[in-house]
């Protein structure tokens, strides 16, 4: 609830903060005595040597946050999975929560080693790249969603989680592909920095879903021409069609089908889109993504087939890459 106008000085920051202060900002409008009565009595709450809820109930996740950002000390910020999240980006692992700080300084270890058990895990993260222009106004504080995109892929468990990080943040149009690689510019040490770009490339060149970024990769392993992904068509009935890859020299579509595909109406729907572009005299290939992923080499002989059958000619290069 919003503070009246009578409201002092604490309550708004206790308002601001979701409730949690440190001790400091308590002893800045209040006696030790009083804090340690408001404590003693238990109207508040101590979390941790430190810090403070202005209440006694368990902790939120607006609290957690906070929890994170003041018990890791001056100038942390929220970051990687846990700052994308704040910005909307839908589908991210919400624990543990993920902070920055400076490398210069170091996190409050005693702090963190004593939250309570209603306390997500924290990860305090050091950098020595952390500019203005990678910080974003809120509260609590954080780094933009490009940096915080950038940062949970080079944090992420593994390298498909990071890709499925970068794609998700684009998909979900919460961030472009030019600014993910602006941030990358200025990171020359961030882990996993070459599948950070190759994905952002990837991304840029019109793939979306993970499944799509596989294709591409697994074209490019083979030694097959890249395809055009996500190109408009207008199909028989006038209806927008989007294609998955499409080569249009020689005619030859793929479509990577996920999971909603089994579903009765849109596997209509595929059928309908496929008989369109039979009869308007091309090839379409159809794989779901789980071959794609699997096994990809019966994915690229396929592929390779249907376009030497359209008249593609691999050149020197191209057969270099398919030994």
């Amino acid at each position: 609830m919003v503070p009246d106008e009578a409201a002092g000085a604490l309550e708004w920051l206790a308002f601001e903060q979701a409730g949690v202060v440190t001790s400091a900002q308590a002893r800045s409008v209040l006696t030790d005595g009083t804090v340690r009565g408001l404590v003693r009595s238990r109207r508040w709450r101590a979390i941790s040597r430190g810090l403070l809820l202005t209440g006694n109930g368990r902790l939120t996740r607006d609290q957690q946050l906070w929890v994170a950002v003041l018990a890791a000390g001056a100038g942390a910020v929220l970051a990687g999975a846990t700052a994308a999240t704040e910005a909307g980006v839908r589908g991210l692992r919400p624990e543990p929560l993920h902070v920055l700080v400076p490398a210069s300084r170091r996190a409050g270890r005693t702090t963190l080693r004593h939250l309570p058990i209603d306390m997500a895990a924290v990860v305090v993260h050091r950098t020595s790249v952390l500019p203005d222009a990678h910080l974003q106004v809120g509260r609590p504080p954080r780094t933009t969603t490009a940096r915080a995109l950038v940062d949970a892929a080079s944090w992420a468990p593994s390298p498909r989680v990071a890709q499925e990080t970068l794609a998700a943040g684009c998909q979900q149009r919460r961030v472009l592909p030019e600014e993910l690689a602006a941030v990358l510019d200025v990171l020359p040490r961030a882990p996993r920095r070459l599948l950070i770009r190759q994905t952002i490339d990837d991304i840029a060149g019109g793939a979306q879903a993970l499944s799509e970024i596989d294709f591409v990769r697994l074209c490019r392993r083979a030694g097959l021409p890249r395809p055009d992904l996500q190109q408009r068509r207008t199909d028989a009935a006038g209806r927008t069609r989007w294609l998955d890859a499409y080569w249009r020299e020689w005619g030859v579509h793929a479509e990577i089908d996920g999971a909603h595909h089994m579903d009765v109406r849109q596997w209509t729907a595929d059928m309908r889109r496929q008989n369109d572009v039979w009869t308007a005299g091309e090839r379409i290939l159809r794989f779901p993504a789980w071959l794609v992923r699997t096994h990809p080499e019966q994915v690229a002989d396929t592929v390779r087939r249907a376009l030497l059958a359209a008249g593609w000619q691999p050149d020197a290069t191209d057969r270099d890459c398919q030994r």
